[in-house]
């Protein structure tokens, strides 16, 4: 992970606060986080109508995940990594898919992704990492 780029995403995405003291693998989860948390808004805007504050906050959501894929060191993470790498690909086309088509099951879907992410990643013992 390289923790200058979690930080740039983390940063992107207008939150501050618990970056400087986080270790990568707390970057990682606060990440998942905010990508919850975007797309979870954005399908309330999606509810709403509001398809300006839902296309703002799907590409909140893209970035975030984008910076996490971006982040995969692909030589030392081997098969994990490029699996990694393939479904974050996919969460990035299932969120401009359901934008596009105002799908919120799409929305669902990766929300459903990213926690059962989080759930294993959250399990990790931070040590285990370095």
């Amino acid at each position: 992970m390289n923790t200058s780029q979690a930080i740039n995403a983390y940063r992107s995405i207008g939150t501050q606060s618990g970056i400087t003291d986080a270790n990568p693998h707390q970057l990682i989860a606060m990440l998942m986080e905010g990508a919850l948390d975007r797309i979870a808004s954005a399908k309330g805007a999606m509810n709403r109508g509001d398809i300006s504050t839902q296309g703002e906050l799907v590409g909140k959501a893209i970035g975030i995940i984008d910076g996490m894929r971006a982040s995969l060191d692909l030589d030392q993470g081997g098969d994990i990594a490029a699996n990694l790498r393939d479904l974050y690909d996919y969460m990035e086309r299932r969120l401009l898919e359901g934008a596009a088509r105002a799908d919120s099951e799409a929305l669902d879907e990766v929300s459903r992704l990213m926690r059962e992410l989080k759930v294993g990643w959250d399990g990790i013992v931070e040590g285990a990492l370095t």
